[in-house]
This record gives C-alpha cells, sequence and structure tokens, in this order.
C-alpha cells in the first residue's frame, strides 16, 4: 500500500516531470523523500516565485505539468507571482504548498493564511489534498492543468495527510488522459472552406492554441498553400521558423502591424488567445475565420466565423480542401520585415540593444533556446531575435512579469540540456532572479544570460518622457557584474562594443559552467522605438 505523497511521487514521475522544485518547509519533507526514493530531483530554488516560473515553464515546453513546492504561510505568499505567470501565460502547473495538520490549522494563528482563499482566483482549480481521495485528485488535476487553456492548480497539503495510507479506488481512471481525436468533414467546414475560396489576400495570425494542439506542421503547410503573411504572438515566435520567407513578425498590438494587416481581404486566427493581445478594442473591419480549439467567450476578437475543434485536424482537412497555391503574402511579409526593422534603426552614441541582438543572433548556434525577461528590452528582443522551432522563444506576455528570463532558461535547460540557452534580460530583471544564478551553478544547468544594462528601468523612464514626468525614481547602475557573477561560482564578463560582445558570446558558448555578459547599452532610442513600434 502506498501513502499519499508516495501515490503523488510516482503520479509526478509518470506523467513525464522527473523532479520537484522550489523552497520546502518542515511539512514537506515526507514528499521529497518519497521523490529521492523514485530517482526524481529535487531543485531547491532561493524565491519561491522563480521556482514556479521554473515549473511552469517546463510544463509550457513539454507539455507534461511542472511541480513547484513552498512552505506555508510566507512561502505560500511568496508563490503567487510565479503561479499567476501559469495561470496567465498558459502552463500547465501544480503547485503544492504544505500547511499545518487539521487541529492546529483550526486553532493556531502564527503563520496561517487560507491558502486556497490566496490561490482560488489565480488557478483553475484548488482542493486539500486528503488521503482518502487523492488518487481522485491528482488524476483531476492532471487533466484540468493540461485541458486548453492550459493553467496552474493548487494542492493544499496538510502535514497530518502526507504519510496516510491513500485510499484505493475501485475503479482507478488511467492517470493519463486517452484520448483518440476525431477528424473533422469537409462538409462540417463548408463556410470556412467558403471564406477561404473567396479570399485572395489572407493574413494568418498564430497564437498559443496550436501549440496546445501541436498543429506547427499544419500551420506551416496552411500558410504556404493559401501563401499568406504570417504573423504570431511573442509567445509563439518560431511555430514557423523566422527565416521562413512568410514570416512577417509579431503581432504586439501597435500601429505598425496594421499597415499589413488591412491589406487583407481576410484576417485568420489560428489558437489565437485573447490574452497574448493588448487590452484595447479590435480594430479591424476585415472579415475573421478564427480556428480555435476552445470556444472564444471573452468578445475581444471580431470573428466572422469561429471553427471550434483540435486546429491540427482542422486545419489537414482545409489544407486539403483548397485547390492551387496563393502567392500574394511574400511581398507583404518582406515588406513589413524590412519595415520594422527600420523602425528599430534609430541612432545611438553607443551600443544599442537591438545591435547587441544582431551580434548575439549572428554567433548563436540556430539550436540556441531564448528566453526574455519583461522590460523596454522585450519589445527589441521579440522583433530582433530570431527563432527557428516551436517553443524556442520563452516570454511572459500574459502576465508579463520580470524576474522570469533565468528561471525559464534553467527550466529549458532542464528540457533541452544539449542545446544552448540564452536568458536576455535588463537589469532591473535580472536583480529579481539574481539569486538562481547560484541555482545555475550548483544544479549544474549551464546557461548564457545576457543583462542589457542601462542602469535605470528603462520602461518606467520611457513612459515618465511620454507622459513628460520628470525621471525619478529609476536609477540603478554601480554593479560590479564580474564580481557578482564570480561570487556565485559563475563567469561573468563586461562588455560595450561589438567587438567584446562577439568575443563574450563565443567564449560563453564554449563554456561549461553559467556565463552573466553584461552588455553597457546606450537606451536612448527608445521611446522613437516605442512610438514607431506601437502605442502607448
Amino acid at each position: 500500500m502506498s501513502s499519499t505523497v508516495e501515490v503523488l511521487a510516482d503520479a509526478f514521475k509518470e506523467m513525464g516531470t522527473p523532479f520537484i522544485v522550489g523552497h520546502p518547509g518542515g511539512e514537506s519533507v515526507e514528499l521529497m523523500d518519497a521523490a529521492r526514493e523514485r530517482g526524481m530531483r529535487f531543485i531547491l530554488m532561493k524565491q519561491e516565485v522563480a521556482g514556479a516560473m521554473l515549473a511552469a515553464t517546463w510544463g509550457e515546453i513539454t507539455g507534461s505539468p511542472g511541480v513547484c513546492l513552498s512552505t506555508r504561510g510566507p512561502g505560500a505568499a511568496n508563490m503567487v507571482n510565479g503561479v499567476a505567470h501559469a495561470m496567465l501565460d498558459r502552463a500547465p502547473l501544480i503547485a503544492i504548498t504544505d500547511r499545518y495538520s487539521n487541529a492546529p490549522q483550526e486553532i493556531g494563528l502564527r503563520q496561517k493564511i487560507d491558502h486556497k482563499a490566496l490561490y482560488t482566483p489565480i488557478v483553475k482549480w484548488s482542493t486539500t489534498i486528503d488521503a482518502d481521495a487523492v488518487r481522485q485528485q491528482i488524476r483531476k488535476a492532471i487533466r484540468v492543468a493540461t485541458s486548453p487553456p492550459p493553467g496552474a492548480i493548487h494542492f493544499d497539503l496538510p502535514q497530518d495527510q502526507t504519510t496516510r495510507e491513500a485510499k484505493e479506488l475501485p475503479v482507478a481512471p488511467p492517470l493519463l488522459p486517452n484520448q483518440l481525436v476525431t477528424q473533422p468533414s469537409l462538409a462540417s467546414l463548408g463556410g470556412a472552406t467558403d471564406l477561404l475560396s473567396g479570399s485572395s489576400k489572407p493574413v494568418v495570425l498564430v497564437g498559443l492554441g496550436a501549440y496546445w494542439d501541436e498543429a506547427h506542421d499544419e500551420v506551416k503547410r496552411f500558410a504556404e498553400m493559401l501563401g499568406a503573411p504570417v504573423l504570431t504572438t511573442s509567445k509563439c515566435k518560431g511555430i514557423l521558423s523566422e527565416d521562413h520567407s512568410l514570416r512577417a513578425g509579431c503581432v504586439i498590438g501597435g500601429t505598425i502591424e496594421r499597415d499589413l494587416i488591412n491589406q487583407a481581404d481576410l484576417i485568420i486566427t489560428i489558437g489565437l488567445d485573447p490574452i497574448e493581445l493588448q487590452p484595447k478594442p479590435w480594430p479591424y473591419p476585415t472579415t475573421v475565420l478564427a480556428i480555435s480549439n476552445t470556444p472564444d467567450a471573452d468578445a475581444l476578437v471580431a470573428q466572422t466565423l469561429e471553427v471550434v475543434g483540435n486546429i491540427k485536424s482542422t486545419l489537414s482537412v482545409l489544407i486539403d480542401s483548397q485547390s492551387g497555391q496563393g502567392d500574394w503574402g511574400y511581398q507583404p511579409a518582406q515588406s513589413f520585415r524590412e519595415q520594422v526593422r527600420e523602425a528599430l534603426n534609430v541612432k545611438s552614441q553607443g551600443l544599442s540593444p537591438q545591435r547587441a541582438m544582431e551580434v548575439v543572433r549572428a554567433i548563436a548556434p540556430r539550436s540556441t533556446v531564448a528566453t526574455c525577461d519583461a522590460g523596454a528590452s522585450r519589445l527589441l528582443v521579440v522583433q530582433k531575435w530570431e527563432s527557428y522551432g516551436p517553443r524556442e522563444f520563452l516570454t511572459s506576455n500574459g502576465l508579463g512579469s520580470m524576474g522570469f528570463a533565468i528561471p525559464g532558461a534553467l527550466a529549458a535547460k532542464l528540457a533541452y540540456p544539449d542545446r544552448p540557452v540564452f536568458a536576455f534580460t535588463g537589469d532591473g530583471g535580472f536583480l529579481m532572479a539574481v539569486a538562481e544564478l547560484q541555482t545555475s551553478v550548483q544544479e549544474n544547468l549551464p546557461i548564457t544570460i545576457i543583462v542589457l544594462d542601462d542602469e535605470e528601468l528603462g520602461l518606467i523612464r520611457i513612459k515618465q518622457e511620454l507622459k513628460e514626468v520628470q525621471k525619478y525614481g529609476i536609477s540603478l547602475g554601480g554593479i560590479d557584474w564580474e564580481k557578482l557573477a564570480q561570487g556565485f561560482g559563475a563567469n561573468g564578463i563586461v562588455v560595450s562594443t561589438e567587438a567584446q560582445l562577439q568575443s563574450a558570446v563565443t567564449q560563453a558558448i564554449g563554456a561549461t559552467k553559467t556565463t552573466l555578459i553584461a552588455v553597457k547599452i546606450d537606451g536612448s532610442g527608445y521611446v522613437d522605438q516605442f512610438n514607431a513600434l506601437r502605442e502607448l
């Protein structure tokens, strides 16, 4: 017979997640020991929020829910931002908070907060683990966390339930869903095929749902069949290789993409989740064909027709339904790429962030996986970094949280141990996750961290300038990057020229331990770039 924590550890391993990550409490040690006995890894993070972000990113990359852990009270409160990231960025996650046994939970006050009340608004499901129900709870948790749209679930784990014997189920459903996806018929898609046949200039917008149904190959074939330019959300960079001639760029909710989209006579959204869009009214009067795997209940996109079903299967039928190939989109896609490139090419007194990105991308291997933090530099990283495969660019978009790049990169290194992983962050975002440098070194997860150092919170400075507010309260600087990195056991390099950056990146690619490259940049062009690309 198995205990509660043994049932949980067995399930985590079977679902494809061979580690637990987080910062434990005294009530967590039995679960950690059950994981150890099963050959699972426990990755000790220095901040609970970083642990949740790492686990969520593992879930995002692999499809198997990541598992993160915190202690009661302060640990549970500190983990909230990482769980919110999983929820708003659509990443499957199982977040565990330990807590007192039932009797002290009812009468005690110290370190006691209502975990379920805290987490319920930011998870798909919250439940208190009970030995009599744990086998059913873990099955439901996996299904809820992974069903579109994916997200976080929360387990509150009382101390008195950890080693209790887990009650058997009379008939146990499979731990992992065993599903057969049916193929839609051509007849059922008549409205969609009519819209496609009547269009001579379609444009395609791709969002996260295309990943949930593993439809990246079909997205490519569909775009090529239509000859349509393709815009993706920032989290879908690489679903169509960014050196493909139909790849236009990223949807950022700005004015710059409207010139391209307004040329179209049909907008086709594929798996577009409204959470990926800016919170503003849909600006396009053009007919919209939405291909979705979950109905859009938010009414943010002005859909003429929404086809709901498995995206991979739906696209396959639509591809076969069309005769001939279109070609209108190749020139508009190229023109849009050139337009964005020109908009970012502002004058600089020193090494500009956009030029730094070009230098790094030219040297980094094609297989490199990149993570990107929030902040002023994010807009440039999204536009300048090229990804050539799905899930090779990782960022916080739905939540848009700073402090993501480093834990996200650690997750990528766990998922892709033989590939280079680069984390792009501003100095502000880096300082929010600085302690995880030690995690990277201790856990032997060598990544390359590119800190774009402008010695301030650049995005806030931009907003102050645009609102004609005096620059105040945003200065950073004064950091000895080399000594900071070395203090954690990592390599540290400071650069301020292209040649220095080229040398540093080349060294980092060949290194066997984490390398921190602080790039001294001139961010004076940010305001012009933001004005050119998007509305603020």
